[in-house]
């Protein structure tokens, strides 16, 4: 009986104990951790359950997302102020003009049992020895430890020779891939191939045993792909590295984008340079990951910047000279275009656009644009186009600046010159009027005839390409010359006949307007000529 009461009371004990060490592991979860780690013989991963935003509350103006990990100490640090998501308006005119898809991760998590049991563990497919990326242009590589960079080079190995699945080529959890993965995509344009969403499967601790990409339909017909995607780039950058300084070619970008290219919710593989270079027809990332990658091409620093714009968004980051600027391409492709969203500051764009992710890792923009891409002379190096060396010691030796910097809707010039008339003029003679302007009478065009015949003459002289001339005109005249580029009809009036001459077929212009005094105008005609 002793013997049954001992035994009785000893499993009473063993309850005991289990209960209380039970209630001291819920209430010490880093006790829990510890036990596990001895268990498993490593430390568990804190993991992340699939689809929960990786940042904190935007209200709270923390620069920092809640997962860092794979990324340097000093990424973290960034200047960049998260402004708060509560208070961004969207403007009526760009209302829905977003389509950004975040990076879509999937994860299957598999036993040691399961993985030891494939009769084919995946190898490592290309491991991407040897590459190096610059990260001036590729930012979001820099951002990341040298393991994961060691990562970030076999994805994108990977992704090259269409090598959809393959182990990673140094340890790394379902945490860190994500970020290299959104690191690797970030950067680059050029893989228009690659889908945003990837798998990863991994062990109990998080640890990821292997990658598996997505690609869209192009992979079909890669070659031929590749071959429109570089052909269609080169249109554009053709014409923009015939321009002088970074603003003018980064403006030139800009506007041959916002041309060529129609905002389309539904367009195929959308997330990609190729449905905006390739297809004309795209969202938000394809605009930005296009004009990425011209800049890229161009060897402007430009980056990927994604976030929240009333809904998920993306949008582009430029480096002019040592300063970082906001461009949003698609809302400045409105009817008509703008430039309300081209070279911005951060505190400019707090109240529209709100950073997420990696991208509030990239350079606080604090530069503040001068406006002047336009007003650059497009003179050559070499200085053999007199017209264009004209025009650029024009703007310098005169004190006033150009009108009209960045004209995009003419019709909307007049109020301003009119607004802007020196009124003590209209008395003084002719001869006063033109010594004040500092010009001969013999070049100031009076009719719109003597005006189009004077650009005829000098576009054809000048030959195809890109060019600049000038002529000079009485603000009389600028009404009737202001409706002519509204309206189109300036083309049949000299344009046409321009082209037929220099045997092109493509043409577009900016026309720009400086006040000279004594009630004339200088005007200055940026034009690039192409088949």
């Amino acid at each position: 009986m002793k013997i049954l009461k001992g035994i009785f009371y000893g499993i009473c004990m063993i309850v005991l104990g289990c209960c209380m060490g039970v209630l001291v592991c819920a209430l010490n979860p880093s006790l829990t951790e510890s036990l596990a780690a001895a268990v498993y013989g490593e430390e568990t991963e804190d993991l992340q359950p699939q689809g929960e935003e990786t940042l904190q509350s935007q209200s709270t103006g923390d620069t920092q997302p809640e997962d860092s990990q794979g990324l340097e100490p000093s990424a973290v640090k960034a200047d960049y102020v998260i402004p708060s998501e509560e208070q961004v308006v969207l403007p009526d005119s760009v209302e829905g003009k977003s389509g950004y898809e975040p990076v879509r991760e999937e994860r299957e998590e598999v036993s040691q049992e399961e993985a030891d049991a494939q009769e084919e563990s995946p190898a490592v497919g290309e491991t991407g020895e040897g590459l190096s990326f610059d990260t001036d242009i590729y930012p979001y590589y820099g951002m990341l430890t040298e393991d994961m960079q060691q990562v970030y080079r076999q994805i994108y190995a990977n992704a090259t020779a269409l090598t959809a699945s393959f182990a990673p080529v140094t340890e790394i959890n379902v945490n860190e891939l994500k970020n290299v993965f959104e690191a690797v995509y970030n950067d680059h344009p050029e893989l228009f191939w690659l889908e945003t969403g990837y798998t990863c499967k991994y062990l109990r601790t998080g640890q990821c045993v292997e990658i598996l990409l997505q690609f869209n339909e192009t992979t079909n017909y890669l070659a031929e792909a590749r071959q429109n995607f570089e052909a269609r780039a080169e249109e554009i950058l053709t014409q923009a590295r015939q321009l002088g300084s970074d603003s003018q070619k980064e403006q030139y970008v800009h506007d041959a984008l916002v041309d060529f290219v129609e905002y389309d919710a539904g367009a195929d593989m959308n997330q990609s340079a190729y449905s905006a270079l390739v297809n004309g027809r795209s969202v938000c990332a394809g605009y930005a990951r296009a004009f990425q990658y011209l800049m890229q091409q161009l060897d402007i620093p430009c980056y990927y910047c994604t976030g929240y714009s009333g809904e998920d968004h993306a949008w582009n980051i430029v480096r002019l000279g040592q300063d970082y600027y906001n461009v949003d391409v698609t809302w400045d492709d409105t009817e008509p275009s703008t430039y309300d969203y081209y070279n911005k500051s951060d505190a400019e764009f707090a109240s529209t656009h709100v950073r997420r992710g990696l991208s509030v890792y990239l350079p606080a923009c604090n530069g503040t644009f001068s406006g002047d891409a336009a007003q650059e002379s497009t003179a050559s190096e070499d200085g053999q186009n007199q017209g264009q060396t004209d025009s650029q010691e024009a703007v310098q030796e005169t004190e006033q600046p150009l009108i009209n910097p960045n004209p995009q809707e003419p019709i909307t010039w007049q109020s301003t010159w009119n607004n802007n008339r020196t009124e003590d003029t209209q008395g003084d003679s002719e001869e006063e009027r033109l010594a004040e302007a500092g010009i001969t009478a013999d070049e100031v065009l009076d009719t719109m005839e003597e005006y189009y015949a004077d650009c005829l003459a000098q576009m054809t002289a000048l030959g195809s390409g890109q060019q600049q001339f000038t002529n000079v005109v009485p603000e009389t005249l600028w009404a009737s010359i202001e409706r002519a580029y509204s309206d189109n009809s300036f083309r049949s009036q000299y344009v046409e006949e321009a082209l037929n001459e220099l045997g092109m077929q493509n043409f577009a212009i900016q026309l720009q307007a400086q006040r000279l005094g004594g009630g004339y105008y200088r005007l200055y005609h940026n034009i690039s000529t192409w088949n």
